[in-house]
């Protein structure tokens, strides 16, 4: 039986839904087909010489690694002619990237990582790309776009997603209305239909956080995972599992898939920085696919999507999967 392509299941949801404009549903396909290139650009990164650095570095202190420079062309190059968008915006760039003028502007603004754990890619493992939508403020169309314009909560994003490339490529997207999952069919070079309404399995034992940074978390993350470790025999009188990819679009595919938490707390090597990951371009999609799926989104005791962005490339501390285990853990900063 063929399966359903992600044209059609957009067409389908603009029309049985106000929540997917016909300019939106337009601004998805161009997306999905950017990440159908960076992914055949991933998988072909060992032969056509892509592998390390690209000898610069970001404005968040990294060093970029040549796919995440070119991954983050190509999601320009792809969206700025559409007439979708106003302005995007990267975690790869100091800056906003506004529509030039000799193209047409859209409503809305977009946001996104455009090699989620690039350093994978140079040992085989998975990456990803992150993006998530917002309209853009309603005066935007007489003057030009500003940083801003960017500031807002999650829960005014009205798409998010991400790609995963890895032994499958796999588009994950939400509209507001649940998370759909679309694998690549490669010999047809078309999105299809493969996973409908995700909801984060309840109860699995299971979570994802870089053990070798314990030393520096706070006292109650350290309770929580000490407790976890513990097993049967401890106070929550379970065995636990622990994963870790290094990529947070691996790790967060595998929660919905399968259950679990992931974290990513605030530690004290940068006491004033309040986390690692961040806020528009990582914990926010994240945030609203988790959330769809119906688990939680939290930074220590505030829920991420509730969070007015102070900054363009802001950073959170990160707890987000299986509802039940989410509560358990902000218990832990209650006591």
């Amino acid at each position: 039986m063929r399966r359903k392509s992600l044209t059609q299941f957009l067409v389908e949801q603009q029309r049985e839904h106000e929540s997917l404009p016909g300019q939106l549903r337009l601004l998805l396909e161009v997306v999905a087909r950017a990440c159908k290139r960076i992914g055949y650009t991933v998988n072909q990164a060992g032969t056509d010489g892509l592998l390390g650095d690209e000898g610069a570095i970001n404005v968040q202190g990294e060093a970029q690694k040549r796919l995440d420079v070119m991954a983050n062309e190509m999601l320009l190059e792809a969206n700025e002619w559409g007439g979708h968008l106003a302005a995007m915006a990267s975690e790869e760039m100091d800056t906003i990237h506004p529509v030039p003028n000799r193209y047409p502007m859209g409503e809305y603004l977009m946001m996104f990582d455009p090699i989620d754990g690039s350093s994978n890619v140079d040992v085989a493992l998975s990456v990803g790309t992150i993006f998530s939508v917002v309209e853009a403020p309603a005066d935007i169309s007489g003057r030009t776009p500003t940083e801003a314009d960017f500031l807002m909560p999650g829960r005014r994003q009205v798409a998010a997603g991400y790609a995963l490339y890895g032994p499958q490529t796999l588009l994950v997207l939400s509209v507001g209305t649940g998370v759909y999952e679309f694998s690549l069919d490669r010999t047809m070079g078309a999105w299809e239909l493969t996973g409908e309404n995700l909801r984060i399995p309840k109860g699995k034992r299971e979570f994802a956080i870089n053990m070798s940074n314990r030393r520096h978390w706070s006292e109650p993350v350290r309770s929580y995972i000490d407790d976890c470790m513990a097993g049967k025999d401890g106070p929550l009188g379970h065995d636990y599992g622990m994963r870790w990819t290094g990529s947070m679009v691996a790790d967060i595919h595998r929660i919905l898939k399968r259950g679990g938490v992931f974290m990513y707390p605030w530690d004290s090597r940068n006491p004033n920085a309040a986390g690692k990951l961040r806020l528009l371009y990582e914990a926010n999609p994240m945030g609203f696919l988790i959330e769809q799926a119906g688990g939680l989104a939290y930074e220590e005791n505030h829920t991420i999507l509730d969070i007015q962005p102070q900054a363009l490339h802001q950073r959170v501390g990160v707890t987000m999967g299986d509802r039940d285990e989410v509560e358990r853990i902000l218990g832990y900063f209650e006591a």
